[in-house]
């Protein structure tokens, strides 16, 4: 969801271009593997200029076993590269990554096509082919994975737009592998077509990718830092917080300030009392049965508890360690349903209060 004070996509600019990089990430390896028979035909060591696409060359001379190798050497780097990523945003910055995959990319399938015009034994095609296979899952996984990055900082629609591209792009392939097969043309003329529409579809990618810093809207998102992200995430939970305590879902209302000692004598120190802090704003009603063991009902109109806010000296009760913070204060409110004990005189309340305290320690 967009923050309120968030600029507007202005003409949808910034979905459009994270649709059209969905569509970039899966469009080359959707028209690789649609132009597999192509593939094979090279190997069988068939004249690719005779053959149409549509023919299946899955005959005992295919000795290369390139479905296999094709399936091995697309997912294993997809794994590897993935795990990788995670430690390469560390070292290596995103737009570099992304557009570094991009063209690496858009080199390998530019390569991919050249060779279609260019006559080489089917062995030394082969190893050309799966190294081709192995860098451009690589690179996809690298690529996929730091723009799923940039997604996490956007609006949850943005992601929803980059993953409608990715299915489009599979919906080309087989559009286009139709299109192909009823058209009759020979092999060479069918791959051609496969391996140059993938490349416009990365140009198209990079093009976007490079204008997302001169969009506003985007320039807001994707400026995010780590920490700024935090500090907003906080933001949102105390905005959460205050929407509770509107809500009278956590008891206390009216804020005070007031300076008020608190034992300082935790064993684990600052982070136990400012535990204990927390827990006596958030949950007051576990400090009244304590209360009322020391003849305090829960009910009187003066019962604050405190939360510690900055420190300011203050005097501690007699025979009681004692910690200055400064400390605002909530009021709980009258509970009827907790029965009334006797009265307290006011002057012997901050007393029971400090008894209370020693009792939950």
């Amino acid at each position: 969801m967009a923050r309120g004070d968030a600029p507007r996509d202005s003409y949808h600019l910034v979905g459009i271009s994270f649709f059209i990089l969905g569509l970039g990430t899966l469009l080359p390896w959707n028209f690789f593997i649609t132009a597999i028979p192509y593939f094979q035909g090279r190997l069988a060591g068939g004249n690719s200029t005779a053959e149409t696409l549509g023919t299946n060359h899955t005959s005992p001379a295919d000795t290369f076993n390139f479905n296999n190798w094709v399936t091995l050497l697309s997912q294993l780097p997809l794994l590897l590269f993935t795990l990788l990523n995670s430690f390469l945003y560390q070292c290596i910055p995103e737009t570099v990554r992304i557009l570094g995959s991009l063209l690496v990319i858009l080199l390998l399938f530019t390569l991919t096509a050249v060779l279609v015009k260019v006559d080489m034994s089917p062995g030394l095609f082969f190893s050309i082919t799966m190294a081709s296979v192995w860098f451009i899952n690589s690179f996809g996984a690298v690529l996929q994975g730091s723009l799923f990055g940039q997604l996490g900082t956007m609006p949850s629609k943005y992601s929803t737009l980059f993953l409608s591209g990715q299915g489009l792009a599979g919906i080309f392939a087989a559009l286009a592998m139709l299109i192909s097969m009823a058209s009759g043309v020979d092999a060479q003329t069918s791959a051609l077509g496969y391996f140059i529409t993938p490349c416009v579809g990365t140009i198209m990618s990079i093009v976007c990718y490079l204008s997302l810093p001169h969009l506003k809207f985007a320039r807001y998102y994707l400026a995010k830092k780590p920490s700024k992200a935090q500090g907003q995430e906080l933001e949102t939970k105390a905005e959460l917080l205050q929407s509770d305590l509107a809500d009278g879902a956590v008891p206390g209302t009216s804020l005070h300030s007031h300076p008020v000692c608190l034992p300082g004598h935790h064993s684990h120190g600052d982070q136990l009392r400012r535990s204990w802090e927390v827990e006596s704003v958030l949950q007051p009603h576990l400090l009244l049965p304590p209360l009322q063991r020391h003849g305090l009902s829960g009910t009187e109109p003066d019962l604050l508890f405190p939360v510690a806010r900055q420190e300011q000296p203050a005097a501690a009760p007699a025979g009681l360690p004692a910690r200055p913070v400064r400390a605002a204060l909530h009021a709980v409110p009258r509970a009827r349903e907790v029965p009334t004990a006797h009265s307290l005189p006011p002057g012997r309340l901050l007393h029971h209060f400090h008894a209370a305290v020693r009792c939950l320690k």
